[in-house]
């Protein structure tokens, strides 16, 4: 299987990450746009049907195709799971396995139960996902730095989603109160500025995904109302832009 399937896949429906990736070594695009292929699938996978019996189903069999890389079974062929077993060991099918887990928050309406719940939600996807990916890339050390940044990335993507996931009859936010989300957002810029500072500087290639971070919280910090009124999309200007400026200075 073409790891250019991937890459379209991450292309048309991770279109951040897409960018990102580009801006990182040819050797290593292939190992991220099989991780963050997968990541989109997983995404779709609680909304293919209303039936959540199905839904279920469809997380189902990619648990079990993380549990056949993590014990080295053979794979079913196709264009995302053949490609990701080349790039994962054990480990990071484990990590990957409970993103699959969490992901299944996403089929039903219930919302989370409470702040911890939403905040292990963001550390098993967006968390595991950033530490997973820097794995990929070669990087052994700084887990708790690396799934920090993921946790405020995820947080940061989160609070865009919001109207969406509202008109999809989801309750994103355990509470919409404007004071809790400013010190959410507040929070999240807090963990972001000190997991840069001990971060591997191997790891930029993956924690530069969550380039749009930083600018996100800050605006959701000043403005938690932007949050509900679907106001916190930056232009493509300002997204490039600033990728661009974390590549040229280095920055993760």
């Amino acid at each position: 299987m073409s790891l250019q399937a991937c890459a379209e896949i991450v292309r048309t429906g991770d279109p951040d990450r897409f960018l990102a990736t580009m801006a990182a070594p040819s050797h290593m695009r292939g190992p991220l746009f099989a991780i963050f292929a997968f990541n989109v699938e997983v995404s779709r996978a609680p909304w293919v049907s209303r039936e959540s019996l199905l839904c279920e189903m469809r997380l189902q069999w990619w648990r079990d195709g993380l549990n056949a890389i993590a014990s080295g079974a053979p794979v079913p062929k196709h264009e995302v799971l053949t490609p990701l077993a080349g790039v994962v060991d054990a480990h990071s099918a484990g990590v990957l396995g409970d993103l699959v887990t969490a992901r299944s928050w996403d089929i039903y309406q219930q919302g989370f139960d409470d702040a911890a719940h939403f905040s292990r939600y963001l550390q098993d996807t967006a968390g595991g996902l950033m530490w997973v990916s820097a794995r990929a890339t070669g990087v052994q050390d700084g887990e708790s730095a690396i799934r920090e940044i993921g946790y405020a990335s995820g947080l940061a993507n989160w609070f865009v989603a919001v109207p969406e996931l509202v008109a999809r009859g989801r309750k994103p936010l355990f509470d919409d109160d404007p004071a809790v989300l400013g010190g959410l957002a507040r929070d999240g810029l807090a963990r972001l500025k000190a997991a840069r500072k001990s971060v591997p500087s191997g790891a930029r290639y993956a924690t530069r995904t969550g380039w749009q971070a930083n600018r996100t919280l800050v605006s959701v910090a000043a403005n938690p109302a932007a949050v509900t009124g679907g106001r916190l999309h930056n232009s493509e200007f300002l997204r490039k832009s600033s990728l661009l400026w974390r590549v040229l200075s280095g920055s993760p």
